[in-house]
């Protein structure tokens, strides 16, 4: 079915390249009611959009109110989405309408259900949860604070920890995506999809990703960073083979990435996690501490 028209005085329209630092704007600014907090980079938008399998023109929408950009939704392979409105015009109706959008475009695309992952008790999730959506997992972000103690942690013997080249991408993106399609619930990602994130982002330096390598030399586990405009060191993805877990590997390059990112000028040390993956203890044994709470909910379609 045809999505209903967009709020009186909007336009409803896929959105373009061109959008690029509007649709951030939006988002930005979106997540601030929501959660308090700026921490959205323009990037993050950038590399969702070069996904190969995301398509711009089919699979976004933005709410124009004359050539402002006042709210903005896209979907991703029938089953994740997100959505933002400017606060400037909350309550006209917006959020409802792309809210509906996304339903209607996961089913376009095949999906059976359709989520988002929003701050805990913020309006946002109230809004997914007066729509019927339901809670399926919880994400924590934690934080090594500015002048934290980083735990260290000593590698086995025969172990290295050594950078990136780029002759690695295929080896990065098969351990993590083999670590990663152990959760319950979870799509495979293809390489042309996972490597917008970190190796094809914009500013991307080899040292933000790291290998723990075994005795014969060969890659077990890897670790990426991102280094935010504001001093934050974000890890974004760890991954151990399953044959070299609970030797301390996760742990060893968890610590080799804060502390090369420091010695890039972060001042600060976040990742997240989430209930599917049992990590938190691994992450709070490290040091690091609870700062938010997101609640991942969804509908069937």
């Amino acid at each position: 079915m045809p999505s209903p028209p967009p709020p009186p005085g909007l336009l409803a329209r896929p959105l373009t390249p061109a959008d690029l630092d509007a649709t951030f704007g939006v988002y930005v600014e979106d997540e601030f009611v929501n959660t308090g907090m700026r921490a959205v980079e323009r990037e993050d938008i950038e590399s969702d959009w070069a996904r190969t399998s995301f398509d711009l023109s089919t699979d976004s929408v933005g709410l124009f109110d004359g050539p402002r950009l006042v709210g903005a939704a896209e979907v991703y392979q029938g089953r994740r989405a997100d959505g933002a409105v400017d606060p400037a015009v909350h309550g006209r109706g917006l959020g409802t309408w792309l809210l509906a959008w996304t339903e209607d475009r996961a089913r376009e695309q095949g999906g059976t259900l359709v989520g988002q992952t929003k701050f805990a008790d913020s309006p946002a999730q109230r809004l997914l949860q007066a729509r019927g959506y339901l809670p399926r997992w919880t994400s924590w972000v934690l934080e090594v604070p500015e002048g934290g103690r980083i735990v260290p942690q000593p590698l086995p013997a025969g172990y290295t920890i050594r950078e990136f080249t780029h002759a690695d991408e295929r080896t990065a993106y098969r351990l993590i995506n083999d670590a990663f399609n152990e959760w319950p619930d979870r799509e495979p990602t293809t390489f042309a999809d996972w490597r917008p994130r970190i190796v094809g982002r914009t500013g991307f330096s080899p040292w933000q990703i790291r290998f723990v390598s075994d005795p014969s030399g060969e890659a077990v586990g890897v670790v990426a960073t991102i280094l935010d405009s504001q001093g934050c060191a974000y890890v974004d993805q760890l991954a151990v083979r399953r044959d070299q877990r609970r030797r301390g590997l996760a742990r060893a390059l968890l610590v080799a990435a804060f502390d090369e990112a420091r010695a890039r000028g972060a001042t600060r040390s976040e990742l997240s996690t989430d209930s599917r993956t049992g990590a938190l203890g691994l992450y709070e044994a490290v040091g690091m501490r609870v700062t938010q709470t997101w609640i991942h909910w969804v509908c069937d379609l």
